[in-house]
């Protein structure tokens, strides 16, 4: 990794005047040294931070990598955006988005480190929030790494490659890969850190303990590690701060600025001035009736069938038919037009959202995935019952141990509901390789063009991405992933 320390840290403080609607005015001309001081400069440095999650290198090309390989979505035809390549793995070494998206990642995490080293724990309560804050930044955004460049934790993690532990500000530390195992366990300490620290109430625009929380039990998930999976999502549902939306709010759940949402843990906040329009996470997905946006992504074939199965899941409503003027339905390069609304029209804006990295549904059905494995159906079952009766689901088209309306386990119950909830937020492959089952696309798209059929074994080379090669030229001691 090179980069220049100075400029990122800087760079965070003065961009959060505008995204932040922080006063720096005291820090303009000031040295990196002199802003790193006091309770308010770490504050401005910190929200700095947060403020590169927004970006686009980052958050667009997070829920385009960590979504798109999934059977959610299809693709309606061919496009130089290196999403192409995520969606259908065909990964290489000079990948603009694994570039732009790993450079991004450790300007983040070395901002944060900034901060991080120049608090002193103990201080005050306010001090050990902002520390927690960005101890909770930097090992989110190294699990987001791991899982995009380093295979499931289910795969030999003693030694499979994960990435780069970075915990300092050096500019060239020429470092080599920790193993995937070794990543995990540096998330799992920094988040259990990060929540001891964080004790004043925050926003879901920021970290906070029951965030850390929350992601634990999505760490502790993807692990194999049960017990702890259901322990940390204990503590979230039982702080009672949290509320899953009822029917009535499901269809509207993505238009409300999230920190309007109580079911909403965390989120990367977006106002008007954030709006990307065409460059937006759901300009892929959507095209407004004024025609902003650029519609080429569907929902797939097979994800359609799945929610149309019950015709009161409030789910529905999260995809939309694009008919002509005449009511039939237009395609693309033969393939139906059926938008994604999950991350349009907050505040009325088409291209407007503020995506969700954590919120209580899930962490409902971390819980559920655990005691499906920990030999409790029955309390699996009630948690996904909770989350299909959140969609407006009662009566018979809910689940018993005795009904699972033909699936062969209380697993693939649990996987089809996280499936349905879950869909078009970044879950779906990460969800089918860590259980070592392989995604199957039988449907119309361009993964395809032939017969709509592609399967992924969990042991494809091309379930990782490929580490960029300008990083390697700059390291040598970073070895690739399998070509």
């Amino acid at each position: 990794m090179k980069f220049t320390l100075s400029r990122f840290l800087l760079l965070g403080c003065v961009v959060v005047t505008t995204a932040c609607e922080i006063d720096t005015t005291p820090y303009n001309g000031l040295s990196e040294s002199a802003i790193l001081q006091g309770a308010q400069g770490l504050r401005a440095a910190t929200d700095g931070n947060y403020t590169f999650l927004k970006e686009s290198d980052y958050t667009r090309n997070l829920f385009i990598m960590n979504e798109y390989p999934g059977d959610n979505l299809t693709l309606s035809g061919t496009t130089t955006d290196a999403l192409f390549l995520t969606y259908t793995y065909r990964h290489t070494s000079d990948q603009a988005n694994a570039l732009q998206i790993y450079r991004k990642a450790y300007q983040i995490i070395v901002g944060a480190n900034k901060v991080i080293g120049a608090v002193q724990e103990g201080t005050s309560k306010e001090m050990d929030q902002i520390l927690g804050e960005n101890i909770f930044l930097r090992a989110s955004v190294h699990f987001d790494l791991v899982r995009l460049f380093g295979r499931p934790y289910n795969q030999s993690p003693e030694t499979n490659l994960g990435v780069i532990i970075k915990t300092d500000t050096k500019a060239d530390d020429n470092a080599a890969r920790a193993t995937v195992k070794e990543v995990y366990a540096f998330v799992v300490s920094e988040l259990q850190k990060a929540a001891k620290l964080m004790t004043v109430s925050r926003t879901s625009s920021y970290a906070t303990a029951a965030a850390a929380n929350a992601l634990l039990s999505r760490v502790y998930l993807y692990m194999n590690d049960n017990a702890n999976a259901i322990k940390y999502a204990d503590l979230v549902i039982t702080e009672n701060r949290f509320t899953l939306a009822t029917p009535t709010q499901v269809p509207d759940f993505y238009t409300v600025e999230n920190e309007q949402n109580k079911e909403v843990i965390l989120a990367i906040k977006h106002t008007l001035k954030d709006d990307r329009a065409w460059s937006s996470l759901g300009s892929m997905l959507y095209t407004s009736p004024g025609g902003v946006g650029w519609g080429e992504v569907y929902a797939s074939q097979d994800y359609q069938d799945l929610v149309n199965k019950f015709p009161n899941d409030k789910r529905r409503s999260f995809i939309v038919k694009k008919l002509t003027a005449q009511g039939a339905q237009e395609k693309r390069n033969g393939i139906d037009k059926v938008y994604v609304t999950k991350f349009s029209n907050q505040g009325g804006i088409a291209t407007l959202s503020s995506p969700i990295l954590l919120r209580l549904s899930e962490v409902y059905l971390n819980r559920a995935e655990a005691y499906a494995k920990t030999g409790a159906p029955d309390k699996a079952i009630a948690d996904v019952n909770l989350i299909r009766q959140r969609a407006g689901l009662s009566g018979t088209e809910l689940y018993s141990t005795a009904d699972l309306k033909g699936l062969p386990t209380v697993l693939d119950v649990v996987l089809q509901e996280r499936r349905l909830e879950l869909a078009f937020e970044g879950h779906r492959a990460y969800d089918l390789y860590r259980n070592g089952r392989s995604l199957v696309r039988n449907y119309p798209g361009y993964h395809n063009t032939t017969t709509g059929q592609q399967t992924v074994p969990a042991d494809d080379k091309q379930v990782v991405h490929l580490i960029p090669e300008a990083e390697i030229i700059l390291n040598s001691n970073l070895k690739q992933n399998p070509l």
